[in-house]
């Protein structure tokens, strides 16, 4: 993580005031949260709304923090304390990760995608871990505030850091890639996230493009070559860098050969090599998102014999495909962290054809952000449920409605089930499960679907 004194972060980012007292003073780390601040951070407070972190700057430092920012607008600062006073707190916190990025001997692996990006970020640092000393985005550090704060926990020691890059409108993602200044950039999709701030599915590959903005000489450029969006605009990329395409179909780069679903995960083999690979993740989706991460990990030269001993080892963040056991021996499939209609249709695709089960079930709730067509999407999504592999439906919420009704033009309506309230969900599902059922629950991370899974253990 960044270690400097306050003259050196003085040296890095604008700072108005006079911090010769404290010049020698040690930072180690930021965070912008007081509560749980540790010793030695630089403790970043922004003026919001509701509250102004301004307020615990002196509570900060008596727990232990090395020094803090302080927003000029903000009247009253402690100069009695180790504070630097800057034009903006947020500019002054984007500001000093760049010029640590800067300093940095690192190489960077960029990820920006509407689906999948998390799952293939945790993938590519298991596949570079079994070469390199890496680092990764945590949790969902992937924005304008984020990233910077990602950037100054990375060791002067590691290799390679794997960022996640998030976005909710136009010039979002060429700014954090401008920041990073990536070596390899991964797209993983394009879907329908973001709609309602961006248009078109059109709009969101602009969008997630502007990833190479940031791409250093080079450097490569890896996208899901099925994706006619991106590759219609990436088929005449002319650019320094080189381009590498994975998905299903035999005109990519790499695409699998074999693919064997499991229990518990896939088995499956690719183009490039004899090798069988075992991903202890459910999904045919998640297989591709893994070719993502293979294609980063030989650029970087790992042998296929660490790129299946790195890929065995994946374990995905909590509420991505989480397999869990109910009370009545049921299996459930918890994929509550988030949905869109691309990601939803594959966890149903993954249910419909997982072996070894006499009963299946989908739980589904509002895919959020979709724009004015967000009802239509749902209603699709219904209609799409292969009747003859899907046992019954449950939907909450009120766009989960328009789920039952699509759903209610394939299935009878006694296996449709839809709720408004989760208590009922819980208790009606709680009839239709034994230790021979599996059970789906998937949506948008606002519905908090997490709690039908609880109320089933």
């Amino acid at each position: 993580m960044i270690r400097k004194t306050l003259s050196e972060v003085a040296s890095m980012i604008k700072v108005e005031n006079d911090v010769t007292a404290f010049a020698d003073r040690k930072i180690a780390g930021a965070s912008i949260n007081s509560r749980n601040i540790e010793k030695g951070q630089l403790f970043i407070p922004f003026k919001g709304e509701r509250t102004d972190g301004h307020r615990f700057v002196e509570d900060a430092i008596n727990k232990g923090a090395g020094a803090a920012l302080w927003q000029k607008d903000v009247p009253n600062p402690p100069l009695h304390l180790p504070i630097l006073i800057v034009e903006d707190t947020l500019i002054a916190l984007q500001e000093l990760a760049r010029s640590y990025r800067n300093e940095l001997d690192i190489k960077i692996v960029g990820i920006t995608g509407s689906n999948g990006k998390t799952t293939t970020k945790d993938m590519t640092t298991n596949l570079l871990s079994e070469k390199y000393k890496v680092q990764k985005t945590e949790g969902n550090y992937n924005n304008h505030m984020g990233m910077p704060l990602t950037i100054l926990s990375l060791e002067e020691t590691t290799e390679i850091a794997v960022l996640e890059m998030g976005m909710s409108g136009r010039g979002e993602i060429d700014f954090l890639t401008r920041l990073a200044r990536p070596d390899v950039v991964i797209i993983t999709n394009i879907g329908e996230s973001h709609l309602q701030d961006l248009g078109s599915k059109e709009g969101i590959a602009e969008a997630k493009l502007e990833i190479i903005n940031g791409l250093q000489e080079d450097g490569l450029i890896i996208y899901i070559g099925d994706e006619p969006l991106l590759h219609n605009r990436l088929k005449s990329y002319e650019g320094p860098a080189t381009v590498k395409t994975f998905g299903r179909t035999r005109l990519n780069d790499l695409y699998p050969v074999e693919i064997e679903q499991l229990d518990n995960g896939s088995k499956f083999k690719i183009n490039l090599s004899d090798t069988e690979f075992i991903l202890p993740v459910l999904g045919t989706h998640n297989v591709l998102n893994s070719l993502a991460a293979i294609a980063a990990a030989l650029h970087f030269n790992v042998s296929f014999e660490n790129i299946k001993a790195g890929l065995a080892k994946v374990r995905l963040t909590n509420m991505r495909m989480e397999i869990l056991q109910g009370l009545h021996g049921e299996k459930i499939i918890n994929d509550a962290y988030n949905a869109s209609p691309t990601s939803t249709q594959a966890s149903i695709e993954l249910l419909a054809n997982l072996p070894g089960y006499k009963k299946k079930i989908l739980v589904l709730g509002d895919m959020l952000e979709l724009g004015p067509e967000e009802e239509k999407f749902h209603f699709e999504i219904g209609k799409s449920i292969c009747a003859e592999n899907i046992d019954a439906v449950f939907t909450y919420g009120r766009l989960g409605s328009f789920i039952a009704e699509g759903a209610k033009n394939i299935f009878s309506e006694e296996k449709v089930f839809s709720y408004g309230e989760k208590q009922p969900l819980i208790e009606e599902l709680k009839k239709h499960v034994d230790d021979e059922t599996i059970v789906l629950v998937k949506a948008s991370r606002g519905m908090q679907l997490e709690e039908v899974v609880a109320g089933l253990q």
